[in-house]
């Protein structure tokens, strides 16, 4: 049995759309070639094994980054805060120098973003076909976290945050007053 599918412009714009409605966490994927570091902001991000500990990433393939990951052999996930859509928005976008005014941490072979909430160090294992995307299979090499931070979020073509219960209840309170008044 073989399920009846919707012609391809249309499933196109009702996949963009769809998947839009799958909130994910934001990062910033770096390496460094000889010819300097490399980065672009991500949103396809995954763990993938803890046996060896392993995650992937999921670049366009004619991305510049893409080409510096293969050619580096390594690469660091940068997980975004809350408070970072800038840096999502200047990673995203084209620039000469997308890591002028950006702190990094040199303590690795590759940038570690120095605000990042989390990050990631990773040697290439494999990259796969996907499509006009390569899966790039990382195995993870070192990692840390900022304990209490909370995470840039993509959900709907929009970045937010995640709704704290304490923040959310205030926001409720304050909104209940002022409609009392």
């Amino acid at each position: 049995m073989q399920i009846t599918t919707t012609p391809p412009a249309e499933l196109t714009s009702a996949f963009r759309l769809a998947i839009s409605h799958f909130s994910t966490g934001v990062a910033v994927i770096t390496t460094r070639t000889q010819a300097g570091p490399a980065g672009m902001t991500a949103s396809a991000v995954a763990s993938l094994s803890l046996d060896p500990l392993q995650l992937l990433v999921c670049i366009r393939t004619d991305l510049p980054t893409r080409a510096a990951i293969e050619e580096a052999g390594c690469f660091a996930v940068n997980v975004l805060g809350d408070a970072h859509e800038q840096l999502a928005l200047h990673f995203a976008t084209p620039r000469p120098d997308k890591f002028a005014g950006v702190e990094i941490r040199e303590d690795y072979n590759v940038p570690v973003l120095g605000d990042a909430i989390a990050h990631f160090v990773c040697n290439v294992a494999a990259a796969l076909p996907g499509g006009d995307h390569t899966i790039i299979i990382g195995d993870v090499v070192d990692c840390d976290h900022v304990p209490g931070a909370d995470p840039l979020v993509y959900f709907t073509r929009s970045f937010s945050s995640l709704c704290k219960q304490s923040t959310h209840a205030r926001h409720a309170y304050d909104l209940h007053l002022e409609l009392m008044m």
